[in-house]
């Protein structure tokens, strides 16, 4: 077992530009930040689908170990929580391979896509704010974005001078419910045209508590440790910079679930046959399986290493209003250890190329020309229980988007041309080469200074993923045993260049942005053709056989927020969700779909203190996939109080708590392929003390 150490949570360092705007807690200004994925400058108010942008005091006091925690309870965003150590978002039903995780917006390049159980490598305590584009986002950003984009803004490449030569920020955090203690840090220092970042996360958490009615009081294995270290370096000028950055990240967490009972397990056509083929096998569906907790949890152990180059260059020649460069390679690995020994290794070498040129107003036209190409050599070496298989991936892809106004309209129109080539490093398969084609179309139309409406309209394309075409195997993270697309039959392989994933798409937003009352309220539908899901075939206790197919399918559903002030001191806001996912001609509804769910957030600044407090309710998810279970409903409690003060010459001092679940309910997450050993977290206190100079 682990050796935990525990210690005091000093005061470190997390950098804040002067004169940046910041949040406060409850969301005031959030919607007049630029938002940086929208490459025309434009803010939340002005993009054509609803972008859910977290920033300052507000991020500050939700960050969490993982992306999906962070993100969860915003309008449209689930998660799918695998222990404490991964979680991956989810937007409007949808998570990888169709929501893509960008660092500044370029690829992240790990292997989260590939399992639930791999964290995003996007670590959120050194995060200055993130977006979360709902609806397709993929004329920007390619297949993986079918669903949705989250853009991770860092500081780890100045884009700044500080002020006085040197700006930043300490914090540090202690949790009670998992015994956390993190200490984050990083400053900014400028000598004439040259800007120096440094910036760290280190990060100790035991097993998080659960309420007792789960029948222990611990998430066994649900542990996480990390590290991040970041140094960048940049030369500003007064049109723009060029800036470079190294970052390592060392992560351990623990994996809950997993279950060895199930080796034996492999597929007889479309049944499972668990056991030896001399034992008596009974294959009975409604046996409870009890789960050995007392066996030592399988961790990962994982390492990236990753460079960035950036560059942003306003007005390079006249017929050029911007240009927007960025480069970045990756290192990535990670171990699945049991008893001391790495049972699998996953590792990817990644690197991804992304120019953007906007153009100077042309005929009233505005608008971005780009190319982007990115390559992966994905490998899995095994001790016997990997079910992917080793990879050369290449995608090569330009885009254009135009806006044009008409008077209160403005009309805006993109499209994407993609070429992917995914190459077996097993010669019996075959190269598989996909084509992909987006395109869109939308109309804004401002009614009046208060009101905007949003019609937006897309066809979409996705080519299937590495993880889709060629699983196969014992996946015992998840309890299941997969089967890929081509995975046993080459012969397929012809067919399935011409299989791309396609949807058609209407988005309506309706907006009021000025006004004691404002409000966002998206409605979407989404349509498609040859859905590449993981379609379960049978089950034997908490083990699945499932194989990659493709259907159609529908995504229909609605998400937003309502605000009212009732003065500068204190707002209240009515927000919720709801997705409805299904197969078409009665095939019955998609697994792993998020409930509904409706709450309401208060927040109140008096003087120096900040104070919010929120309840939503989950329903329960009672609309199922085959061989699903019922996830009942629940309701959680959180609350933040803040006291702030000011030191004055640019420097500050916070206090902060911020409890969560705090009527200790036992939830479970439908989303989750280990929904009944990993609830979510019960009672949680994080106490923050955070200076700022």
């Amino acid at each position: 077992m682990r050796n935990h150490l525990h210690y005091l949570c000093a005061v470190s360092l997390i950098a804040i530009a002067p004169g940046t705007a910041v949040a406060q807690a409850g969301g005031h200004g959030k919607n007049d930040i630029v938002v940086t994925a929208a490459p025309l400058g434009q803010t939340a108010d002005e993009t054509v689908t609803p972008v859910v942008t977290l920033t300052g005091e507000e991020l500050i006091h939700r960050r969490a170990a993982t992306l999906g925690e962070t993100l969860a309870g915003q309008p449209g965003i689930n998660f799918e929580n695998f222990g404490g150590g991964a979680s991956r978002p989810i937007i409007r039903g949808q998570s990888s391979p169709r929501v893509q995780v960008l660092s500044d917006s370029a690829n992240v390049q790990d292997a989260s896509a590939i399992s639930p159980d791999h964290n995003v490598t996007g670590e959120p305590l050194l995060l200055r704010g993130i977006e979360v584009l709902r609806g397709p986002a993929t004329l920007l950003y390619g297949s993986g974005a079918i669903g949705g984009a989250v853009n991770l803004l860092d500081e780890k490449v100045p884009t700044y001078v500080p002020e006085g030569g040197i700006a930043g920020a300490a914090e540090g955090r202690l949790g009670t419910g998992d015994d956390e203690r993190s200490l984050v840090g990083g400053a900014t220092v400028g000598v004439g045209p040259l800007a120096l970042r440094v910036e760290g996360v280190h990060r100790r958490s035991d097993d998080y508590r659960v309420p007792r009615a789960f029948g222990e009081d611990r998430v066994h294995g649900s542990y996480n440790d990390t590290s991040t270290f970041s140094v960048g370096g940049s030369w500003i000028g007064p049109d723009g910079y060029l800036g470079v950055a190294y970052t390592r990240q060392r992560n351990e967490y623990g994996v809950p679930g997993h279950n060895h009972d199930y080796e034996s397990c492999h597929p007889h056509g479309i049944g499972l046959h668990c056991g030896s083929h001399g034992e008596e096998e009974e294959h009975d569906h409604d046996h409870d399986h009890e789960h050995d907790h007392e066996e030592e949890v399988p961790f990962v152990k994982l390492r990236s290493n990753r460079f960035d180059i950036r560059s942003d260059y306003d007005n390079p020649v006249p017929a050029l209003e911007k240009v927007r460069f960025r480069l970045s390679f990756t290192d990535y690995a990670h171990d699945e250890i049991e008893d001391g020994e790495a049972e699998n290794t996953f590792l990817n070498k990644a690197h991804d190329l992304r120019v953007e040129l906007t153009h100077a107003p042309l005929g009233g036209l505005r608008g971005t020309f780009g190319i982007q190409q990115s390559g992966s050599r994905f490998q899995a070496i095994s001790g016997g229980e990997t079910h992917t298989l080793n990879t050369d991936s290449s995608n090569t892809a330009i885009f254009l988007m135009e806006t044009y106004s008409l008077g209160p309209v403005r009309l805006e129109a993109a499209a994407r041309q993609e070429w992917q080539t995914v190459k077996s490093l097993i010669t019996r398969y075959p190269s598989i080469r996909h084509k992909p084609f987006s395109a869109s179309a939308a109309a804004i139309w401002n009614v009046g200074s208060d009101y905007s409406l949003a019609l937006s309209l897309a066809h979409t394309e996705r080519a299937p993923s590495v993880q889709e075409l060629y699983a196969y195997g014992l996946h015992l993270a998840t309890n299941t045993y997969e089967i890929g697309i081509v995975s046993g039959n080459s012969r397929l392989a012809e067919k399935v260049s011409q299989g791309v994933e396609k949807a058609n798409s209407v988005n309506l937003t309706l907006r009021k942005t000025a006004g004691p009352t404002t409000f966002t309220i998206g409605a979407y539908h989404q349509d498609f053709d040859n859905y590449i899901y993981a379609q379960t075939l049978d089950q034997f206790e908490d083990f699945r056989l499932i194989r990659y197919a493709g259907a159609e399918a529908t995504f229909t559903g609605i998400d937003g927020e309502v605000r009212h002030a009732f003065n500068d001191q204190f707002a209240l806001s009515v927000f919720g969700d709801y997705v409805r996912a299904k197969l078409k001609n009665g095939g019955g509804d998609l697994p792993r779909i998020p409930a509904g769910r409706l709450g309401a957030r208060g927040d109140a600044h008096v003087g120096p203190f900040t104070a919010d407090a929120e309840y939503y309710h989950v329903f329960e998810q009672d609309r199922i996939a085959a061989f699903e279970t019922r996830t009942p409903g629940y309701d959680m409690v959180n609350a933040t109080l803040a006291y702030r003060l000011e030191l004055g010459d640019k420097r500050s001092a916070e206090l902060f708590v911020r409890g969560t679940n705090l009527t200790n309910e036992l939830a479970y997450n439908h989303s989750s392929f280990i929904k009944t050993f990993s609830p979510l977290r019960g009672r949680n206190f994080v106490f923050g003390l955070r200076g700022a100079f």
